[in-house]
């Protein structure tokens, strides 16, 4: 029996899906979205907000503020609520409608950001939006999930460890790049491991974190406009670009065999898959991340007309996974 006294005390952390028979090659895909915040975010968020607590930078009449696409914000929010914070999520127009209306029920308030920022695009504006509300009421504590140490810090302290005791012959880790929060705990974990473990990280076409040119990316999660602070790309052996009409037509190959993942964990299995056909071999043992699940997505990836209208109406023809 588990018995808990907040939501963020309870995490399924050992919870893998083979999907061999999908992708036509070894993968086992571990699932974090089984808790109550639905994602791999209640980890960074739980560590960020008790380590703030901790320090004193979170008191008592503070009030949480923070950009987010969507699956922090929601782990904030139920932090938040457990504990007694007002919180203000600033996200922008691609921020999935669930996932706001879930915000909200859960008693935050949304602010939604539609103009980008010239340079640095939605999530520029998003964090100009956060400076000026801090500057404006020093109640306000910004955890910056961009910046925060304790982000990777959970991940090297749970995620990897998990990871490493189900899968001692790890050869390759797939981890999508967001934040990279998730991404360098785990790479930083298996740097200082027994084996060598090769670190893919995969991103959305369109982003710039790896260099790459900015482009109009519409599924929030992986990906970003503004390089993270956070990134060590010494710590990463090969990084896969996705497009994201590979992203919709992932989870729809996975929803017809029954699992209803979301757009960020639709990404990493495009990317894993696609890397695995090359570099893979019958003996390789690889384990990717997917960080959300797809009920949040009902609107978009899986509604036909949503994808149609941005990607055309071939994308959904039923293709392989890979």
């Amino acid at each position: 029996m588990t018995i808990i006294t907040g939501p963020q005390q309870f995490n399924q952390d050992d919870l893998y899906v083979d999907l061999r028979s999908l992708v036509d090659v070894p993968l086992h895909l571990k699932c974090e979205g089984f808790n109550f915040a639905g994602s791999v975010k209640l980890k960074a968020a739980s560590a960020m907000v008790e380590a703030a607590e901790r320090d004193g930078i979170l008191q008592p009449g503070s009030a949480l503020v923070e950009s987010s696409s969507g699956n922090l914000g929601v782990a904030l929010s139920m932090i938040a609520a457990n504990r007694g914070y007002r919180f203000v999520c600033v996200t922008d127009n691609r921020c999935n409608l669930a996932t706001r209306r879930l915000m909200e029920s859960l008693g935050t308030e949304v602010h939604v950001i539609t103009e980008p920022d010239p340079e640095h695009g939605l999530l520029g504006a998003r964090m100009n939006h956060v400076r000026a509300l801090c500057a404006s009421d020093d109640r306000f504590v910004w955890l910056n999930q961009y910046a925060n140490p304790n982000a990777w810090r959970a991940h090297h302290a749970t995620t990897a460890p998990a990871i490493a005791a189900e899968f001692p012959e790890l050869d390759v880790l797939f981890v999508g790049a967001g934040t990279c929060g998730t991404l360098m705990g785990c790479a930083r974990f298996f740097r200082a491991w027994h084996r060598p473990v090769r670190i893919v990280a995969v991103d959305s076409v369109g982003s710039v974190t790896f260099g790459g040119p900015a482009a109009r990316r519409m599924i929030p999660g992986l990906g970003s406009g503004v390089r993270p602070a956070q990134l060590d790309e010494s710590l990463v052996d090969d990084v896969v670009l996705v497009e994201e009409r590979d992203t919709v037509r992932t989870c729809h190959a996975l929803a017809r065999t029954g699992f209803l993942f979301g757009g960020s964990t639709g990404t990493v299995v495009s990317g894993a898959a696609a890397w695995l056909d090359v570099y893979g071999t019958p003996g390789t043992t690889a384990v990717a991340l997917a960080p959300d699940l797809g009920e949040r997505y009902l609107d978009t990836i899986y509604q036909q007309h949503w994808v149609e209208d941005l990607y055309g109406e071939d994308v959904l023809r039923p293709v392989a996974v890979a």
